[in-house]
């Protein structure tokens, strides 16, 4: 039985994707690498953040979560995510608008583009545990990928 782990989202197979890494046998986060060549423009008031492509895909069990965050050197180099940390649930995998494949969005605080490169270390994914409340009622289910849950 599969527990938890990382694929190469549809449409992505032949890109030439790298699978996450822990660095060492203590990091909690693995690290994500940028699936393609983007360059994020200074940050403008009403700007959408930048939505930087993985090619990945993550499974884990019904009462965990995939945590997208920041890494300690992202505010360096002019990186901030606009949701402070990414959130994705466990029924995102394989949904049928993109597969499940996650993203990273952020905002450059810079005041010049900010290239990436594909292979860059764009992030950290972290697997965790979460808890629900006694009077828990949630039945409903995904339709959809990226903000389908409002």
């Amino acid at each position: 039985m599969r527990t938890r782990g990382f694929e190469i989202a549809k449409g992505w197979e032949d890109k030439d994707i790298h699978m996450p890494e822990r660095k060492t046998k203590f990091s909690a986060g693995y690290d994500v690498e940028a699936a393609e060549d983007m360059v994020i423009p200074p940050y403008e008031k009403g700007q959408k953040p930048t939505l930087i492509p993985t090619g990945l895909k993550a499974y884990f069990q019904e009462d965990e979560v995939l945590f997208l965050v920041n890494r300690s050197s992202g505010p360096k180099k002019g990186l901030v995510l606009p949701n402070s940390i990414g959130v994705v649930d466990a029924d995102y995998y394989g949904n049928e608008s993109n597969d499940g494949h996650f993203y990273f969005q952020f905002y450059n605080i810079k005041e010049e583009p900010l290239e990436i490169k594909k292979g860059d270390i764009i992030g950290q994914a972290i697997f965790q545990k979460y808890l629900i409340t006694d009077d828990d009622v949630a039945e409903g289910e995904r339709k959809g990928g990226f903000g389908s849950t409002d």
